[in-house]
């Protein structure tokens, strides 16, 4: 294991309960968790996009910010839905965030999850083309984005242009050069992992899958991103790919762990992420440290990705969620290789 980070789905409740209780909580709190991450020595500070949803939603305010406030910690998303994208826009916001963070922005991109509302992208004015399906739609936004962070020129310049214009086609700016090889997509399937190997993007694989066989999750998991890795090394990519995996580990250390996780460990179970859509959702690990690290060796998926997101309960306060973090980095990851 080469990185570890945390994956906040940036929930905020307005009770009592929660320390996280307006949409100015949650993003606040979401930098100054990156700020402690990364003096813990944590790797990455990655964040789920969610709409219509008391979540974290438009992500490159919140990245740009994060990448203002830290100096090392890799800054991502898991994930963007791409059918709610203006390739054009992002790709402007992406340079600009990315530029600002000094080259460590870390996007994962991809169809997306079910939302709260019914098609919620055409809220946002966008519909797919005749004969194609949403997943359509959000893989070719995501065509376009990749293509538009090549750099080059595609848009006529005008001939009388309010400012002086580099010769040749323009293209959007800001551009930040390297950020085309930071591009991630969420794939559900072996498919779409498939897929985006062969478009060369990095694979970040969630806490779940459409389930492709009934065995257990992190098997199947496994499987995916030994079939990603073939279709990259197919394609012919002169780069190593980066995959990463999500999951919800508490490592029990003080009474407060045992409280709130003690005896939450769970199995993984299978059902319906949408209405024909089996799925196989991981399980939880919450133990002693020294039980955790012989459970997560036996994990296959993170013994195959190079990067693991810790999903954390950010609702329970900056504070408790740097102690999660901490306590993984110190009693559990070096005996998983990291470092």
């Amino acid at each position: 294991m080469k990185k570890i980070g945390f994956l906040s789905f940036g929930h905020w409740t307005p009770s009592p309960q929660s320390q996280t209780r307006s949409a100015a909580d949650a993003l606040l709190q979401s930098i100054d968790l990156a700020v402690a991450a990364e003096q813990l020595g944590a790797d990455g500070a990655y964040f789920r996009v969610h709409h219509f949803a008391r979540q974290l939603a438009s992500p490159f305010p919140l990245l740009a910010a994060v990448g203002a406030r830290t100096n090392r910690i890799e800054i991502g998303t898991a994930v963007i839905d791409m059918r709610y994208e203006n390739p054009l826009y992002m790709a402007e916001d992406a340079g600009s965030a990315d530029l600002i963070s000094g080259g460590r922005l870390q996007l994962g991109i991809s169809r997306g999850s079910p939302e709260q509302v019914i098609d919620g992208w055409r809220y946002f004015g966008y519909v797919p083309e005749d004969g194609q399906t949403d997943a359509d739609m959000a893989r070719r936004h995501s065509e376009v984005f990749l293509e538009l962070l090549r750099g080059q020129g595609f848009a006529q310049p005008n001939p009388r242009p309010m400012f002086p214009n580099p010769p040749g086609l323009l293209r959007v700016e800001p551009h930040s050069e390297g950020l085309r090889e930071r591009i991630w997509w969420g794939a559900a399937t072996n498919a779409t992992a498939e897929w985006a190997a062969k478009l060369g993007m990095n694979l970040q694989s969630s806490t779940l899958k459409f389930d492709e066989g009934g065995l257990p999750f992190h098997v199947q998991q496994a499987e995916q991103i030994r079939a990603y890795r073939k279709a990259w090394k197919d394609a012919g990519h002169t780069r190593e790919p980066r995959v990463s995996v999500s999951r919800s580990i508490f490592a029990l250390v003080d009474d407060r762990d045992r409280a709130y996780f003690g005896g939450s460990e769970g199995e993984d179970h299978f059902g319906y992420i949408e209405a024909n859509t089996r799925a196989v959702f991981g399980r939880s690990y919450a133990a002693e440290p020294h039980v955790l690290i012989e459970e997560l060796k036996g994990d296959e998926a993170i013994a195959e990705a190079d990067t693991l997101l810790l999903t954390v309960p950010n609702q329970l306060g900056v504070d408790y969620n740097a102690h999660v973090i901490e306590a993984i980095l110190k009693e559990v990851a070096p005996a998983m290789g990291w470092r």
